[in-house]
């Protein structure tokens, strides 16, 4: 952990878990989209062999996906795309051949049947719920949205429209993570900890709960479903340093600890120890880098997903997994915003 010499600036917050209304409600959603699914059976088989895609968002993951779709993972699915254009809120020049097109010509043409939305966090959920709206498949970065509410209700609406809604999960794809599942399957828990720490977060990528999102699933993937049992909050707004720590359990009660911390000269790092009673794992397996790209893969999978080869209960898991890391980091939210607005 870096050490900072000013624990008399922060401001610490910490409060107990509480059950909000608006997280039980989108709960019994939740159940009723999981039923209607099981009803409906089966992936669904999409009847075109070509499917035209607008890229929304032009940052580094937009232009990486611009990339993969020009040059898509030969016998894959992601052949079956065609880029139409790229949508932005800055007025650009082409990219990589790619012309940029207004986002309701991208809602409108007959021609474009999927969108890929890699914007900052805070739109997401806006450009997600505009795309299924107007009958296209999304594929959207994580998080989908920054609220688990929100989200329900984008997979309700998908569901109601019939279409694919992918969320990218690009970190459960990386080498060194697939090889430290292979690593700690079959062992059994005791306690364990994950320290991620980088530079501030850009605006508009909402709070530390949802921007981290990816560790979050790292360790709901590892271990299962996770409750909160405490989250505290430090932060010096004028040194741009945050630092969310939260408290988790597993499901037979073994303790994780999960560390977001942000903050100039923090260089970009994830730190684990995790202790099973058979031994230890205090470090990432070093492994080769895989040679085909995480977006590449990813969207292999959402192009398996268009096509109708992913079976049911793989869409109902993963659906499950998402919203229930995103049900976590609403609660985290809550428990370190509330004492903040009691105070204000």
């Amino acid at each position: 952990m870096t050490s900072r010499g000013h624990a008399p600036l922060r401001r610490v917050t910490k409060v107990a878990a509480a059950a909000s209304v608006t997280s039980v409600r989108a709960a019994r959603l939740e159940e009723q989209l999981e039923k209607k699914a099981e009803r409906r059976g089966g992936a669904v088989a999409f009847g075109k062999t070509m499917f035209g895609v607008v890229v929304a968002g032009l940052g580094i993951a937009g232009q990486v996906r611009i990339r993969d779709l020009l040059s898509p993972l030969p016998s894959s699915p992601a052949e079956k795309m065609s880029i139409k254009g790229f949508v932005s809120r800055r007025n650009l020049q082409e990219q990589q051949g790619v012309t940029q097109i207004p986002l309701d010509e991208a809602l409108s043409r007959e021609d474009i049947h999927a969108a890929i939305v890699s914007t900052e966090n805070s739109s997401h959920e806006d450009y997600v719920r505009k795309f299924l709206e107007a009958g296209k498949h999304v594929c959207v970065e994580y998080p989908m949205a920054l609220s688990y509410a929100a989200a329900v209700e984008l997979f309700r609406l998908a569901d109601e429209k019939g279409k694919v809604l992918h969320v990218e999960h690009i970190e459960l794809l990386a080498a060194d993570y697939r090889q430290l599942k292979k690593e700690v399957c079959g062992k059994s828990l005791q306690e364990g900890s994950l320290h991620f720490t980088a530079g501030p977060v850009a605006p508009g990528f909402g709070s530390l709960a949802f921007s981290g999102i990816s560790r979050l699933t790292w360790l709901v993937d590892l271990f299962g479903e996770l409750s909160v049992t405490g989250a505290k909050l430090t932060e010096e707004p004028e040194k741009k340093y945050t630092k969310l720590t939260a408290h988790l359990l597993t499901q037979d009660r073994r303790s994780l600890t999960w560390i977001e911390e942000r903050g100039p000269g923090l260089r970009r790092n994830k730190t684990i120890d995790l202790r099973f009673d058979s031994g230890r794992v205090d470090q990432l397996p070093a492994v080769p880098r895989d040679p085909v790209g995480l977006f590449a893969q990813d969207l292999r999978i959402f192009g398996r997903k268009l096509l109708g080869q992913v079976a049911t209960e793989a869409l109902q898991a993963e659906r499950k997994r998402v919203l229930h890391c995103l049900q976590l980091a609403d609660r985290i939210s809550q428990l370190v915003q509330a004492p903040q607005q009691s105070a204000s």
